[in-house]
C-alpha cells in the first residue's frame, strides 16, 4: 500500500543501475529545484530575477508527466518562452544524473524507464502485483496512467474508485478523463455506483 510516488521510489531503488545511477540517490524538493534551476539559467546567460521561476518549475513538471524529454517539448512548444525553458529543462535533467538526484516528478517517470528499458523487469513487477487497487482514481495523471496499464498483466485485474465530480488536481496535471474513459480503457469492467450518502446531512447533500 502507498502514493504513486512511494512506489515508483521503491522502483527505482530496486533498479537503479538500469537508469545509471548509483545506489545512493536522493530526492530534492521544490527549494533544491528552484535553486539549481537558478544555476542553470545563470549558466546559460538568463537572469533568473527577470523570469518567473516558479512558470518554468510548473512547466518542466509538466513535460516530465506528459513523458516529454526536452526535445520532445521543445519541438512541440514553439513561443520564445517554452524554448527557452526546453533549453533549462535539458541542463537542469543532466545536472540531477550528474548528482544522482531525482526529483518528486521523476518518481514517475523513471519507473516508466525503467519498465519500457528492459522487458523482464516489467514482467517481474507484474507477477508480483496480481490485482491493483487505485483509489481517488479522478486524479490520476498521464504518467501514473501509464504506470498503471504497464503494470498489468494480462489477467487485467484491476479496480478503481473515483468520482469524476470531485478531480481537484488539474492544476497538477491530473486528467479527470480517466476514469470516464476506464470501461474504454478495460472491456468488460464491472461500473458499480456508490450513490447513497451515509456520512451527511440532507442539508448539505441539498
Amino acid at each position: 500500500i502507498g502514493t504513486f510516488h512511494s512506489f515508483g521510489l521503491k522502483i527505482i531503488r530496486e533498479n537503479y543501475r538500469e537508469i545509471d545511477y548509483k545506489s545512493n540517490i536522493t530526492i530534492i524538493d521544490r527549494e533544491d529545484m528552484t535553486s539549481i534551476i537558478k544555476k542553470v539559467m545563470k549558466e546559460l546567460g538568463l537572469n533568473s530575477q527577470d523570469y518567473d521561476i516558479k512558470y518554468i518549475i510548473n512547466k518542466i513538471s509538466f513535460a516530465k508527466n506528459e513523458g516529454l524529454s526536452p526535445m520532445e517539448f521543445s519541438s512541440l512548444f514553439k513561443s520564445d518562452l517554452d524554448q527557452m525553458v526546453s533549453s533549462i529543462y535539458d541542463k537542469y535533467a543532466k545536472k540531477l544524473k550528474e548528482n544522482n538526484s531525482v526529483d518528486f516528478d521523476d518518481l514517475l517517470v523513471l519507473p516508466l524507464e525503467i519498465f519500457k528499458k528492459n522487458k523482464s523487469i516489467l514482467d517481474k513487477y507484474q507477477n508480483i502485483y496480481e490485482y491493483i487497487l487505485v483509489d481517488e482514481y479522478q486524479d490520476t495523471n498521464n504518467a501514473q496512467y501509464t504506470l498503471i496499464k504497464l503494470l498489468l498483466n494480462d489477467d487485467k485485474n484491476i479496480c478503481v474508485v473515483g468520482d469524476d465530480w470531485q478531480s481537484i488536481y488539474s492544476w497538477r496535471g491530473a486528467d479527470f478523463r480517466n476514469i470516464l474513459n476506464f470501461e474504454r480503457d478495460f472491456s468488460g469492467a464491472k461500473v458499480i455506483k456508490l450513490e447513497e450518502n451515509y456520512r451527511s446531512t440532507k442539508n448539505i447533500l441539498d
